[in-house]
């Protein structure tokens, strides 16, 4: 299982890092194809949509080594037993609000199925939007993970 996790980890970052190179090029080459008057009329659109798959999957590659933003200028000042039970807190605020994530962004991805994606004929929106529930989803695993590795230290 921790093979599974470690494999998922890495094809993670390295989907993400795909994602926004390949949206670089496009913005790219669409901005020298514009200025050579053949615009590239789908390159803004789907940088869009590997930007968005980008965000989340790096996200969750950012949680799992644990470089997220962390301000803990207060909460150095605390004793060892309240650092622990205010990061229990905050992990399960996060957890929280990736459920939430992760339901409305289920519905929201069923409800525009049938939306076409900025004129792309045969392609959902769904497929946008379901970069919301699946980053949210694989987040939540690395959150229960180190939640449960900090109640078992504890």
């Amino acid at each position: 299982m921790k093979k599974i996790y470690q494999f998922l980890g890495k094809a993670e970052v390295f989907i993400s890092a795909t994602c926004f190179t390949v949206s670089l090029v496009l913005i790219f080459s669409s901005a020298i194809a514009r200025t050579l008057k053949h615009p590239i009329n789908w390159s803004q659109d789907m940088s869009l949509f590997l930007f968005a798959w980008g965000v989340f999957l790096s996200a969750d590659a950012a949680m799992r080594a644990d470089k997220l933003i962390n301000i803990d200028l207060l909460v150095s000042h605390f004793p060892q037993r309240m650092r622990r039970y205010i990061a229990i807190a905050i992990y399960a605020l996060i957890l929280g609000f990736l459920a939430i994530l992760i339901y409305n962004g289920i519905k929201l991805s069923i409800f525009s199925r049938r939306r076409v994606f900025q004129g792309i004929p045969g392609f959902s929106y769904s497929w946008v939007i379901l970069s919301i529930p699946v980053g949210s989803l694989l987040q939540s695993a690395t959150v229960i993970l180190k939640l449960r590795r900090l109640l078992q230290r504890g």
